[in-house]
């Protein structure tokens, strides 16, 4: 370490020192609901930092920011920021309706509401209040999404991944489980299908090539020591070309004929028939059990536009093997979880209604005109702050279905090209990530994008506000 300058020097006898800040702070009503720990927190980072620029910099700093005002003023703000929540919510203008940054799929209404009501009081979680004896918390789903799905015995845990995870260590631990190489997925988070086998215990045979797989090479594959034959849907992204899978009613007709069990992974899981609204047909859970095979895993907080948690639905022998698996209580799902997807899925009872209701699918089935009356009402709100410096275009766009699903959904959209004479795009996202609450967006050819399918009637007025605090704050 170079040795100080005299410059450096004096400037480190002007740092006022931790016992001054105190007092000061003592003085000060916004530090009155602060507590004592976080503000001698704040204060020593704040020093700290000042202590860096003064050596580390190698050139004068503005001596202005060591007064006792300026530091104090540093110390709020960091103070601030400890005392904010490090979960907040936000305003996804971005497009992408289950936005695995931005916490995937929203809850509906009743779901947040039934959710707080849970959350305040007692419940009968695991308790039979019929009987008066402990019950089962799985209890509490299990016939509803039966009652969906045509299932016969279900059970829902804490994701998709913990899904496949029980699953394959129910069924085939210490045994081969047959999958097509084209199906060997990477889904978020680096986390892999051969990963998530390996840590199950089962024995993965890799079968066919990665574009073309035949009920052959299944035939050929399967011996004594196979437990499973695996499918993986792939929800997550497309192979287009010379391709080959074989189906689930040709996988559940070998399984039936060999006396080995069949199991899909569908991954993001729909009730849902998108094709009934204009879009891609995506295979349901329903078709999958329909196919006769034994065994389906899917997601909660994807395309079902429920909170995180992953299922498993099939025969009831099989479903019960699973149930007393010790690796199940490991992965269960709490009272909060359970009261969010409870609700939820009685909101399928009524397709109509679920669509309506649920935010996921009410964004994805959205008509394009609707999107684009939303934009229109932002772009006026917009124009009426500033039209001299701010030029917003209605522009032609796609959303996404994103989380994982529907890799090759492609939904028309209208979106905002936003810009500020003066200001680039990238002060203003920078700006606007900032806000309380932040905004997400993007930024195209220089111009910030905003996409109203992914916002709520009620943000519109959020991003108004953010809009008017950032011409404030860069008048020329």
């Amino acid at each position: 370490m170079m040795p100080l300058t005299a410059t450096q020097k004096e400037m480190l006898r002007k740092l006022p020192g931790v016992d001054r800040l105190l007092e000061l702070a003592d003085r000060d009503a916004f530090f009155q609901s602060v507590p004592r720990s976080v503000l001698t927190r704040s204060i020593r980072t704040v020093l700290d930092d000042l202590r860096e620029a003064i050596i580390g910099s190698g050139r004068r700093i503005d001596t202005a920011r060591l007064a006792d005002s300026a530091v104090m003023e540093t110390v709020r703000e960091t103070a601030d920021r400890s005392m904010a929540p490090n979960l907040q919510p936000l305003v996804n203008a971005t497009g992408i309706v289950i936005h695995t940054n931005l916490g995937r799929s929203l809850l509906a209404t009743e779901a947040v509401e039934n959710l707080v009501r849970i959350a305040g009081q007692y419940s009968n979680l695991e308790f039979d209040l019929q009987r008066g004896k402990r019950g089962s918390r799985y209890s509490i789903v299990e016939d509803l999404i039966c009652e969906i799905t045509g299932a016969e015995a279900a059970i829902a845990v804490n994701n998709n991944a913990g899904a496949v995870l029980l699953a394959l260590n129910t069924l085939a631990k210490g045994k081969k489980v047959i999958v097509s190489r084209g199906e060997l997925v990477e889904i978020g988070g680096s986390f892999r299908i051969p990963d998530v086998m390996a840590q199950s215990g089962g024995i993965m045979v890799e079968v066919g090539t990665t574009n073309r797989t035949h009920l052959t090479d299944y035939e050929k594959a399967v011996d004594e020591e196979t437990a499973l034959l695996l499918k993986v849907h792939q929800s997550n992204y497309s192979i287009v070309g010379f391709t080959r899978e074989v189906s689930l009613q040709e996988l559940a007709e070998l399984g039936a004929e060999r006396g080995i069990p069949v199991m899909e992974d569908l991954g993001s899981g729909t009730f849902i028939d998108f094709s009934r609204y204009g879009l891609a047909k995506e295979p349901t859970v329903q078709d999958s059990l329909a196919s006769g095979i034994d065994l389906v895993t899917f997601s909660g907080d994807k395309l079902l536009g429920a909170t995180q948690a992953g299922f498993i639905l099939g025969k009831p022998e099989i479903m019960d093997r699973i149930k007393q698996n010790p690796i199940t209580r490991a992965l269960r799902i709490d009272k909060l979880t359970l009261a969010a997807l409870e609700t939820t899925l009685r909101l399928y009872r009524d397709e109509k209604k679920a669509v309506a209701a649920i935010p996921t699918l009410r964004m994805i089935t959205e008509p394009v005109e609707a999107v684009e009356k939303k934009a229109l009402r932002l772009k006026a709100m917009l124009e009426r702050l500033d039209t001299e410096r701010m030029q917003i275009d209605l522009v032609r766009q796609t959303s996404k279905a994103g989380g994982g699903s529907l890799p090759l959904l492609e939904l028309p959209s209208r979106g905002l090209a936003i810009t500020v004479k003066g200001i680039s795009a990238n002060r203003i996202e920078s700006f606007l990530r900032r806000f309380s609450p932040p905004i997400i967006a993007r930024i195209k050819e220089d111009r910030y994008i905003v996409d109203p399918r992914t916002i709520q009637e009620e943000e519109l007025d959020i991003i108004a506000a953010a809009f008017q605090q950032l011409l404030n704050k860069d008048k020329p």
